[in-house]
């Protein structure tokens, strides 16, 4: 299996992780808060940038 910092995740499989629907996800891509890039009309999403957001999330959260 692929070392999971060069894992490559899809949209969906970005909804299912953080439980939320593809609305919100796109709108997370296409403003950079969540580090991704195209290939065509498909969003590939390094699993390492999933991992930053879910920190970056829950250390804003532990701060207010």
């Amino acid at each position: 299996m692929n070392n999971s910092s060069s894992t490559l995740i899809t949209v969906e499989e970005l909804c299912d992780e953080l439980l939320i629907g593809k609305n919100l996800a796109y709108k997370l891509l296409a403003n950079g808060t969540i580090k991704a890039f195209r290939l065509g009309r498909t969003w590939k999403i390094p699993q390492q940038s999933l991992y930053e957001f879910i920190n970056q999330q829950r250390d804003f959260n532990s701060s207010v």
